[in-house]
Parts: C-alpha cells; sequence; structure tokens
C-alpha cells in the first residue's frame, strides 16, 4: 500500500504527552487546559441534549449560533457578516483549516505557508496534491520581513496561511503588518487563510487584529475560529470559519461530505452562553495572569523567556542549560526534571535548531507554580 503522508507518523504532541505520563511529569507540552468550562456553559450544553438537540445540525450549522457569532464580529471589529453565507461552524479549527485548503488547492498549486508553523498545514496541503513553500521567521522577534515575503510568491502561488496571535512564538501580527499583507496581495488571485483561534489570548493591552477588519482582504480570505481554545473545551472540537459568500459556495461543497455537520446541542448551548460578551472580553486577563504567574519563575530560572503578546505559550532558549538538540532537551527535561515541553524544530519544515522549546501556560495556578519551581531549581 502507498502511503498519501509517507513522512508523517505520530505527532510530538502525542510523543510528549506520552513521555510525560510515563515519568509522572508536569505536562506543559501539548496546548489544552487543565480545567474545565465555565460550569454555566456546561449546563447550557446538557440542558441542550436533555431538551432534544440530539439529531442533525443544518450543514452550514445551527441559524441561532451562526447569528450570534455575527453579532460578536460586528462588537468586535466593526464588520458586517452574514451569518446565512459568510459563515460556517466546524468541528474545530483543524477541520475548517483543512476543508479550506481541500477546496482551493489543486494539484501543483504552492502554498506559502509562515513557519514556525502548527503542524496540521503542511499535511492538508500535500494530500491536496499543493506544495508547500515555508516561509521562515527568525528568533527572537518572529516578526515577517515583507519584501522577502513577497519575493517568495510566484505565479503558481494559490494560498498564504497565517496564524495570530502565533503558535508556538506567542508574537502577534500588527496593523502595520496586515496592510502589508494587503498590499502584496491585492493584485494576486491566491487566497488568505488566516488561522485566529486564539483570538481573545492577547496581552498588553494589544489589539487583536483580525483580518475580517481590513476590506481589502475580506474579498479573499478566510478566517478561522475555534470555541475549544476560547471557552476552555478543545475535547468539544467546535469552531467556525469565516469567508466571503462565493468563497463559502466552495468551503461548503468538501464541508458537507466532510463531517457535513457539528454536533447540534453543543452549538445551541453556546449561542446561548456566547450573547453574554463577558465570556470571551475577560480571557485576556485571565491568561495574562497564568503567563505572568509562570514567568515570574522563569525569570530566576536558566531560561531566557521570550515575549508572548499572545496564545497561551511562552518560548524559552534553553543555551545556558544544555547545548543537546531541542527534541533530545525536551525529553531530557520531562524525564529528568518532571516538566513536559515542545521543541521548536518540529514547527519547522528543516528541523532548523535554533535553541527552543514551548511552554503551554494554560494550566491552573497551582500546577504552574509547581512546574515553577521545578524549572527554577534548574
Amino acid at each position: 500500500m502507498r502511503s498519501k503522508l509517507p513522512n508523517v507518523g505520530t505527532t510530538i504532541f502525542t510523543e510528549m504527552s506520552g513521555l510525560a505520563a510515563q515519568h509522572d511529569a508536569i505536562n506543559l507540552s501539548q496546548g489544552f487546559p487543565n480545567f474545565n468550562p465555565d460550569i454555566r456553559l456546561q449546563n447550557l450544553v446538557s440542558k441542550q441534549m436533555k431538551e432534544g438537540y440530539n439529531q442533525y445540525a443544518p450543514m452550514a450549522g445551527v441559524v441561532e449560533l451562526r447569528e450570534v457569532i455575527a453579532e460578536k464580529i460586528k462588537f468586535l471589529y466593526d464588520v458586517a457578516v452574514d451569518p446565512q453565507s459568510e459563515i460556517n461552524i466546524t468541528a474545530g479549527g483543524t477541520q475548517a483549516i483543512f476543508t479550506a485548503i481541500t477546496a482551493f488547492i489543486h494539484s501543483g498549486d504552492e502554498v506559502l505557508v509562515v513557519e514556525p508553523a502548527f503542524d496540521c498545514y503542511n499535511p492538508a496541503i500535500q494530500l491536496a496534491g499543493g506544495k508547500v513553500i515555508p516561509f521562515e521567521l527568525n528568533p527572537p522577534d518572529f516578526a515577517i520581513d515583507w519584501k522577502k515575503f513577497e519575493d517568495s510568491i510566484t505565479h503558481k502561488t494559490r494560498m498564504i496561511i497565517i496564524n495570530t496571535p502565533h503558535n508556538p512564538t506567542g508574537s502577534i501580527l500588527k496593523h502595520e503588518d496586515v496592510l502589508q499583507l494587503s498590499k502584496i496581495v491585492e493584485n494576486r488571485d491566491l487566497v488568505v487563510l488566516s488561522d485566529e483561534v486564539y483570538e481573545h489570548l492577547i496581552f498588553d493591552g494589544e489589539e487583536h487584529c483580525s483580518i475580517l477588519k481590513y476590506s481589502h482582504l475580506r474579498h479573499k480570505a478566510i478566517a478561522v475560529f475555534s470555541f475549544g481554545k476560547t471557552f476552555h473545551c478543545t475535547g468539544w472540537k467546535i469552531g467556525y470559519a469565516v469567508m466571503p459568500p462565493q468563497m463559502m459556495k466552495e468551503f461548503r461543497k468538501v464541508h458537507q461530505f466532510n463531517v457535513f455537520s457539528v454536533n447540534s446541542f453543543v452549538q445551541h448551548g453556546i449561542a446561548d452562553y456566547l450573547s453574554d460578551r463577558s465570556t470571551y472580553m475577560k480571557l485576556p486577563d485571565f491568561y495574562q495572569e497564568r503567563r505572568d504567574l509562570l514567568a515570574e519563575f522563569l525569570a530566576e530560572s536558566p531560561f531566557k523567556m521570550l515575549p508572548s503578546k499572545g496564545s497561551y505559550f511562552v518560548l524559552c532558549d534553553y543555551s545556558a542549560i544544555s547545548q543537546s538538540s531541542d527534541t533530545e532537551f525536551a525529553k531530557w527535561l520531562t524525564a529528568e526534571i518532571g516538566v513536559a515541553c515542545i521543541p521548536i524544530s518540529v514547527f519547522y519544515s528543516s528541523g532548523r535548531q535554533d535553541g527552543y522549546v514551548r511552554f503551554c501556560f494554560a494550566k491552573t495556578p497551582e500546577v504552574l507554580q509547581e512546574a515553577g519551581k521545578l524549572l527554577q531549581n534548574l
């Protein structure tokens, strides 16, 4: 049997979480919270299940949820989005990304991927017959050189994938960045896929510059969001994609034969919960407190922590501790010190070694304090 993904094996996230369990280490590797979603959200979802919303939802998503999402987008970004033709509920952000790539990438098309990048992008491109063109960012600021970026675009480029707030670096795109991107793509026949699953996890008073805010980009852009990331329920696998109607028609052609629709009772529960704006407006402070708590311990450790402006991740330079490869170091830290992390080389197609690992701070204060003390005493 001939594999369509011959170079893909078990992900580093599964591997490091397994190693953490094996050594009873504190798991700051895989990006998920160790706490439950708001009990009010749990009760709303349970209520909807008990009231009978247990059959297929509409293919595009429950209307009430799409309507409240449109209200949220208007409130946050002052953009009017049609809930009928421009919003689709998906089985998490990953399914939205896979569906978008499958819908718009043909054999031989090039996709410019800003790296380091989350590991779901490249396999989806390969399965669609496309070619990954990595655009590597460099530490410590991981800023995009837009001149070099434009030079990487060819006549075969059909999609650009960006991610802000960024996993794994914690960096963000600012207004000037998105304006530069807008100028670059304005007269080009391509799609911009914007992974914005951490839109509410942004710190220090910074602004999330959603691609939806930019009229010159919106007509060729897909924005992807995640309720799992927003409301601490990654296991529910629910998110949504926003794009212009003509693009949504193509997206839904793939979506309907992929998952068709997403669990109905969760959609109804989130629709009720989302009508309270405080549920997402309080998130920056909620996660910044956790970032700052871990940072206090890292400041007293041999690690050098890079600034994290968004997401629930921080990168740390470990060169004062070891000269090992980042994968070897991550495994050593897990097995010998008792704190699991993720090596950054796995987020680059080239596997380049810069001497950084990623910690997830979406944990309870007690867990972050325990991990922080272990790292502090290195």
